[in-house]
This record gives structure tokens, C-alpha cells and sequence, in this order.
């Protein structure tokens, strides 16, 4: 396998709950490693410009609300096959179907306030990360 990079963003749920840590400490104990993290405060362009891919979807209102509401935290992965690493220890969305030990099993509220964001696919884990950080923020 080869080492490749991922994006993350620990949603607003679990920093107002200062789980960032807990977090962080997951993905690093699967064999992640942080090669960027800034705590932010989600515009709402941000938030829009992001989640764009889920315009026509009727909860895209709602998940710039929410992504809004609160600070993230933004974060580079890397890793062995680092999307299906990342995805595997998130969990399912809805954190009734995650499996124990995951992160949306352990700390997510909701389906809509499930802690965690992981990018899907290496093509939009590089638009993700670019979107969030420049070159030279990402130090490995």
C-alpha cells in the first residue's frame, strides 16, 4: 500500500465537547499521522464553497448551519491508504450502524451531529485539503 493523504474535519459537536484530542488520538492509534491542524471558525462561504456538491439536498441548509455554529478542526492525514484508513475508523454516518471502537460509535450525537468529516475518495481528499491549506501548512 502506499502512503497517501486524507482529509478530516472534527465537526462542531465534538469541539464544543473539547473531544479534539480523543479524536485526534484515534486516528493517530490507527496508524494515521497529522501532517496539518488549524482550529478554525467555518465561514459561512466556507461552509457553502464546501459542501456545494450538496446544494440541491435538503439538509444542505442545515449542515452549513451547523458546520457554522461552532469552531473545527481542520486536519491532513497521512498514511497507508489513508482515505479507507480514515473512513474505517470514523465509522458509518449514522452513528447506530458504526461499529464499536469507531469515533461516530464512541462520540457522535446524531446522524447530522456525528463528530467527524473524512473525505471519500483520494481525488476529493486533495480538493478538500486544498481547499483548507496552502502548500506550506502541511509539514510531514
Amino acid at each position: 500500500m502506499a502512503v497517501t493523504r486524507t482529509f478530516s474535519i472534527i465537526k462542531p459537536d465534538a469541539t464544543r465537547r473539547n473531544l479534539t484530542g480523543a479524536v485526534t488520538q484515534m486516528l493517530e492509534e490507527s496508524g494515521l499521522r497529522v501532517v496539518a491542524s488549524k482550529r478554525i471558525r467555518m465561514s459561512r462561504e466556507q461552509a457553502e464553497g464546501f459542501y456545494a456538491v450538496h446544494k440541491e439536498r435538503p439538509f444542505y441548509g442545515e449542515l452549513c448551519d451547523f458546520m457554522t455554529s461552532g469552531p473545527v478542526v481542520v486536519q491532513v492525514l497521512e498514511g497507508e491508504d489513508a482515505v479507507r484508513r480514515n473512513r474505517d475508523i470514523m465509522g458509518a454516518t449514522n452513528p447506530a450502524d458504526a461499529a464499536e471502537g469507531t469515533i461516530r460509535k464512541s462520540f457522535a450525537e446524531s446522524i447530522e451531529a456525528n463528530s467527524v468529516h473524512g473525505s471519500d475518495s483520494d481525488e476529493n481528499a486533495a480538493n478538500e485539503i486544498a481547499f483548507f491549506f496552502a502548500k506550506d501548512e502541511i509539514v510531514g
